[in-house]
């Protein structure tokens, strides 16, 4: 008998010992397939990556009468909290902040929290909006995170199938992050009376992914050890179905860096041989870099945006930088890539008789893999929960969307997807980052995605916000919801599920990858960025912010008739079956 790095204890031999113990205590009858010391466990020759895969999977079985039944009344909390749901989804999508500005967002969720018994730590990790609520003790430790940060410029009215800016030129939720935290919220408290009542042991931790769409945040609670006595983490994303996948995730990792440059200022016209240019070593590196992308892999990925670049045409440029992401599918190949860029901005420097003063990373994220176990279990909670029943007005809301965007008029899915496997490196072709990367490699996690936006949207855009804060994004918050507390029920209940779950972490996924955070020592949080933006449009934003306590919804608060169309718009699609 051992005793493994997160407090639980692993069987080797014939004693069942102390983890019977902690089976017991809980008054639980172990599912087949996951007996203690088993063959989940066991150190065979047979413990190759390949079939230890095969090994963590656990055999379905009965569920035991107790376990069904917290279920059952798991799920009769999450419905008796609909209108809260509800309310949490329409609240911080009035909000619409932008990364470490999201100030009212953060006001909110830790009020409620703490309106509910958990206890909060703010300012986490040097970012001011960044907090963790805890409740409970002992083990195991699971925690739901879910990101909370905005879009620019994607203010849009919820509910109208067209272009119609809630406040014009200001942010809004533009991915849909505003409904994660109601499905994370909803069934920690669900699930936290049962415990309360049961007398259940374990500690809940509840955690925003701020900054996201900076990715810029979550190697930081990493490095402040948000994690590290953590046994699991469930996290929860928008998407447009109820699934949850597996292993190497399609999509890249990444590394955001700012190049600074320093020249010499001049007057532009009258002694500009005088000048170097820093705005010409910016030009320089992007010139560089763009003949370069094309001797790169087609799974990179590569963008930048000029930050700075002088202050007036008849001054030369003292001062001017610019910001790359360089995207890849494996660690290895973003830092060949991020090496790449300082080679290019030292050349680019060179060229321009300027200094390349310094770099600064302003986030990161590796490619995320995520866990067997806890997939299989958390996708026969999504066969049980199933799909929301969207009605006709969902369905006319989606399709007239999809119309507008001369996509298929498929509508809202109706089909739940299939349990998500790995994706081979050759078959990904690249595509978006999220930070929670990072985490699937310190500890076992998974994300869910619930079914609160429309297929085949553009993405980071005023689009996405559309069906944010309609009955979409509550039916499919709610989805969301049921399927976490189905999953926190056995997490708590199965304590077999978390070693296996640990038993492919070690074996399989981390065996021959270890996690090196993209971060440096240097590196802290950027949290000024976004100040202008939400200084410049918060006081008129700050007019709309919803009022549960006066409308029954933001639709109602807004006047907005659901589904607003064009007029005289029509579907020539045949219904989705």
């Amino acid at each position: 008998m051992m005793l493994s790095r997160r407090g639980l204890f692993v069987s080797q031999g014939p004693g069942l010992g102390r983890r019977l113990a902690h089976a017991l205590a809980l008054g639980l009858v172990l599912a087949p397939g996951l007996e203690l010391g088993g063959p989940a466990f066991a150190q065979t020759p047979e413990s190759a990556p390949a079939t230890a895969a095969k090994k963590t999977a656990a055999r379905p079985a009965k569920e035991d009468p107790r376990i069904e039944k917290l279920k059952t009344e798991a799920l009769a909390d999450v419905e008796q909290m609909r209108a809260l749901t509800q309310q949490i989804v329409d609240s911080v999508f009035s909000f619409g902040e932008l990364g470490y500005q999201e100030v009212e967002t953060s006001r909110y969720l830790t009020g409620l929290l703490e309106k509910h018994g958990f206890t909060i730590q703010r300012g986490v990790a040097g970012m001011p909006t960044a907090w963790v609520a805890r409740w409970g003790s002992g083990k195991p430790v699971i925690a739901l995170g879910s990101d909370i940060d905005g879009i620019p410029q994607a203010s849009q009215k919820p509910g109208v199938a067209y272009r119609d800016p809630i406040v014009a030129g200001a942010p809004g939720h533009g991915e849909g992050h505003n409904s994660g935290q109601a499905v994370n919220i909803v069934a920690a408290i669900a699930v936290k009376k049962l415990m309360e009542r049961d007398k259940l042991p374990g500690t809940l931790i509840l955690w925003p992914g701020v900054a996201e769409e900076l990715v810029g945040g979550k190697a930081y609670l990493i490095r402040d050890g948000l994690f590290k006595d953590v046994d699991v983490c469930l996290f929860t994303h928008v998407g447009s179905n109820l699934n949850v996948s597996w292993g190497a995730a399609s999509g890249t990792g990444l590394v955001s860096v700012e190049y600074n440059f320093e020249g010499q200022s001049a007057h532009s016209a009258g002694a500009p041989w005088r000048g170097r240019s820093a705005l010409d070593a910016v030009e320089l590196m992007d010139i560089g870099w763009n003949f370069r992308r094309e001797h790169l892999r087609p799974q990179h990925r590569s963008h930048y945006v000029i930050r700075s670049g002088g202050d007036q045409p008849n001054v030369v440029p003292t001062n001017a930088s610019v910001w790359y992401y360089f995207r890849e599918t494996q660690y290895d190949r973003i830092k060949e890539l991020w090496e790449l860029g300082d080679t290019m901005a030292n050349a680019a420097a060179a060229m321009s008789g300027t200094k390349l003063a310094r770099t600064r990373v302003l986030g990161s994220a590796w490619p995320r893999h995520f866990n067997k176990v806890i997939a299989e279990t958390v996708h026969t909670n999504i066969q049980r929960i199933g799909l929301p029943k969207w009605d006709d007005a969902d369905q006319q809301m989606a399709k007239a969307v999809q119309r507008e965007l001369k996509v298929e008029e498929r509508g809202l899915a109706v089909e739940l997807a299939k349990l998500g496997e790995p994706v081979k490196d050759e078959d990904n072709r690249g595509g978006g980052s999220d930070d929670i990367g990072d985490v699937s490699w310190v500890v076992p996690t998974v994300t869910l995605n619930y079914p609160s936006n429309i297929p085949n949207l553009p993405g980071h855009s005023w689009w996405d916000a559309i069906a944010m804060a309609t009955p979409i994004a509550h039916k499919g918050a709610h989805a969301g919801a049921q399927t976490v507390a189905l999953t926190l029920v056995d997490l708590l209940t199965k304590p077999a599920v978390l070693e296996s779950a640990w038993t492919y972490f070690r074996d399989v996924q981390t065996k021959d990858l270890k996690y090196t955070p993209l971060i440096r020592s240097q590196d802290t949080p950027a949290i000024e960025l976004n100040t202008e933006i939400m200084g410049k449009y918060r006081p008129e934003m700050q007019k709309f912010y919803y009022d549960p306590s006066r409308y029954k919804t933001y639709l109602e608060q807004l006047g907005i008739t659901y589904p607003t169309i064009k007029p005289g718009a029509t579907s020539a699609a045949p219904a989705a079956k």
